[in-house]
């Protein structure tokens, strides 16, 4: 996406983005983050098109094109349909952020299979195979992809309900970094992003108010995250000027953790 001579750029014009899980929370923040920069969306959604139909049209009034597509991209068949309609509206993709996740709350007793399951099937072997089939749809310049993981995986920060989805966040750093390797030689960069504790939606539905307190004040600004906070990093990442950043994970959390 950068040659040794051009001067390297933030903007994404002309660029086309596909960002899972982005109908509201970070994912649509990172969507219209992008937008804003230039790129053209896919915004994925899995069962609420509304909010999904709101993200899309905010990025239209940027004057940028948008589509939706309902997707359950913890499935192979899922993955597949995504991108079939990424293709079918923009012929290619530059940029893929895999945002969608899945975040339980169970210790390991009260973890079963199909609980163990649910979460390697959405954050680790959907993503996997997902990037293995867009891989091919990238131009020859070469492309983005970013994994959004877990301040979790930070040792001092391992919760004991949290117990499966940070093993979840971790495999996905790892695979960023063998995946920086094998895509690299073909001028796709591979980074992660790990957002500190932010407030969202599916964030607030596994944690109590006072926890909420709790992590705001640990941060030196006295507050959670907003999606807001993480969307330009993923922005700058997707940009040609990052052209040399390949197999990092940038921790995006204000001083939460140093």
């Amino acid at each position: 996406m950068a040659s040794e001579h051009s001067t390297p750029t933030t903007s994404l014009t002309g660029k086309i983005a596909l960002v899972t899980g982005s109908s509201r929370g970070i994912g649509a923040a990172i969507a219209v983050g992008l937008a804003e920069q230039g790129a053209d969306l896919v915004i994925n959604y899995r069962t609420d098109i509304k909010a999904a139909d709101r993200t899309v049209a905010k990025i239209k009034s940027m004057g940028r094109r948008a589509i939706a597509v309902q997707a359950d991209t913890s499935t192979l068949c899922g993955g597949k349909s995504l991108l079939d309609a990424t293709v079918k509206e923009f012929g290619h993709i530059d940029i893929l952020v895999l945002n969608a996740g899945m975040m339980g709350t169970h210790v390991m007793e009260d973890s079963d299979e199909a609980y163990f399951d649910a979460h390697f099937n959405t954050n680790v072997k959907g993503p996997f195979f997902l990037v293995k089939a867009a891989a091919k749809l990238f131009p020859e310049s070469g492309g983005r992809v970013i994994f959004i993981s877990s301040s979790m995986t930070i040792a001092s920060q391992i919760i004991p309900e949290y117990t499966v989805y940070t093993m979840t966040k971790g495999a996905i750093e790892q695979m960023s970094r063998l995946l920086a390797k094998d895509l690299g030689t073909r001028s796709i960069t591979v980074n992660t992003i790990s957002p500190g504790p932010t407030d969202t939606e599916l964030f607030r539905s596994g944690v109590s108010e006072d926890l909420m307190r709790y992590l705001a004040s640990q941060n030196p600004n006295k507050r959670m995250a907003r999606p807001d906070d993480v969307a330009p990093l993923v922005a700058f990442v997707a940009s040609p000027a990052a052209y040399w950043i390949n197999g990092a994970n940038l921790r995006a959390n204000g001083g939460y953790i140093v």
